[in-house]
């Protein structure tokens, strides 16, 4: 690919990003997770997204039950010279283990959580630490004190939230800024053409804030990848989130107008769908999945496709208010 990549700071830190993440979900042990691409099989994928200028990855602790991590250090490490040429994120919350205190943000699984991600992925520190979800059976004092610890720990440079209520933010925020503790810089939140629930209140507060929004399922798991085609994949079938999250017959209206812009235009509807969210203002770096080499090129050749102002119009006037999903 010949195309450049853009970069951004994420939220009002000095910290640069590429404008397209490559999530690393994907990849882990496909026991774990079936659709999941072992490392032998997601190298060449993670390379071309390098080639291509992307210097930003995200993983979780539990994807994969910590395959994933495994793999995404394996990599980084193979493919960049130094480890300050990427950054590297990655998430605590979900359940590692069988115990009362393997999962959820209290101090204990944090410093726990930290420690063992950090092995997997080989480095001594990560450049974006995020809570998976909120804890609503931890006082947020606790969770934000022991985030703090972490940054002063030197074992993250930042620290990120993800999918929650706009006024838990909010409040996680605030405990931080009376306490003189590290505040989160990035909302990891799900936003794509298909659920847009969050402009109601969520990207506004990210607006107003100066936080970076790197929304996950920006191709709403690919279904908008695969609008005006039939074809299905190894995630359609195993994933059972896609139908959590999404209604085919409720989203027709938009996946058929994703279609028609797609021919109208002569490309890939991936490069419709992500061009029209890095269109909105208040995007940073959508979080891209990707388990062939042509996933990679269509997000990166998306940053260059502009849509005209109808042409946006056209794809968001059918959405329909949803419950909200996280």
């Amino acid at each position: 690919m010949v195309i450049s990549m853009d970069y951004m700071r994420l939220g009002n830190t000095g910290l640069k990003v590429s404008r397209v993440c490559l999530g690393m979900m994907s990849y882990g042990d496909p026991s774990r997770q079936q659709w999941a691409l072992p490392q032998e099989e997601a190298e060449p994928i993670v390379r071309r997204a390098a080639d291509a200028g992307v210097t930003f990855f995200d993983t979780a602790d539990v994807y994969s039950q910590g395959a994933s991590e495994v793999v995404t250090g394996n990599l980084l490490r193979a493919i960049f010279p130094r480890r300050d040429d990427y950054v590297l994120a990655t998430k605590v919350f979900s359940p590692m283990g069988s115990g009362q205190n393997d999962r959820g943000l209290s101090r204990k699984h944090i410093h726990a959580a930290i420690d063992d991600s950090l092995r997997r992925l080989g480095t001594d520190y990560v450049d974006l630490y995020q809570i998976h979800r909120w804890d609503p059976e931890t006082p947020i004092e606790e969770t934000m004190e022991a985030l703090h610890d972490v940054v002063k720990a030197g074992k993250a440079r930042y620290i990120g939230a993800s999918s929650m209520w706009a006024w838990q933010f909010a409040k996680a925020q605030h405990t931080a800024e009376i306490n003189g503790w590290t505040r989160f810089v990035s909302m990891q939140n799900h936003y794509n053409l298909l659920y847009r629930e969050e402009e109601r209140e969520m990207l506004p507060l990210c607006a107003d804030q100066g936080v970076g929004v790197i929304p996950w399922s920006p191709l709403a798991r690919g279904v908008l990848a695969r609008a005006g085609s039939s074809a299905t994949t190894a995630r359609t079938g195993s994933d059972p989130r896609i139908t959590f999250l999404y209604d085919p017959e409720n989203d027709k209206a938009v996946l058929d107008r994703v279609a028609q812009v797609a021919r109208d235009r002569d490309l890939p509807a991936a490069q419709v769908a992500l061009a029209w969210l890095l269109h909105q203002p208040a995007i940073t770096a959508p979080i891209v999945g990707a388990t062939k080499n042509q996933h990679v090129d269509d997000a990166v050749a998306a940053l260059s496709v502009s849509l005209s102002p109808d042409e946006l119009a056209f794809l968001a006037e059918p959405y329909r208010p949803r419950a909200v999903r996280f």
